[in-house]
C-alpha cells in the first residue's frame, strides 16, 4: 500500500492550495479517506474525511475554509484549502481505512490503518 501526498508549500496568509494523494495497492473505493496534519510539538489533528460515497465531514476549526473531494477513477484525495492560517502551518498526511459501509467517515487519526509520508505546508507572510 502507498500513499504519496503533493501540492505542499508556502503560501501567504490568505491564500489556497490544493493538495492531491495518489493511493495504490489497494482498492482504492473500499477506502474511507481522510487528511490529518500534525503541526512541530503538537499532536496529530484531523482536518476531513470523506466516504466512500463522496460525503464530506470537517471539524469545526476548518469548516467552511477546506474541502475533501475523492476521484475513484484515479485513486486519488484531494483537499482544498482556502484562506489559509499561520497555524495552517503542519506537515499534511493522506491517510485510509477500509469500510464496507459507503457512507462511513472516521474522525479519529488513530482509527485509520494507512498513512503517507505527508507534504509541509507552511503559511507565512
Amino acid at each position: 500500500v502507498q500513499l504519496v501526498e503533493s501540492g505542499g508549500g508556502l503560501v501567504q496568509p490568505g491564500g489556497s492550495l490544493r493538495l492531491s494523494c495518489v493511493a495504490s495497492g489497494f482498492t482504492f473505493g473500499s477506502q474511507s479517506m481522510a487528511w490529518i496534519r500534525q503541526a512541530p510539538g503538537k499532536e496529530r489533528e484531523f482536518v476531513a474525511a470523506v466516504s466512500r460515497s463522496s460525503n464530506p465531514y470537517y471539524p469545526n476549526s476548518v469548516k467552511g475554509r477546506f474541502s475533501i473531494s475523492r476521484d475513484n477513477t484515479k485513486n486519488t484525495v484531494y483537499l482544498r484549502m482556502n484562506n489559509l492560517k499561520p497555524e495552517d502551518t503542519a506537515v499534511y498526511s493522506c491517510s485510509a481505512k477500509w469500510t464496507s459501509e459507503s457512507y462511513r467517515v472516521f474522525d479519529e487519526a488513530h482509527e485509520y490503518d494507512y498513512w503517507g509520508q505527508g507534504t509541509l505546508v507552511t503559511v507565512s507572510s
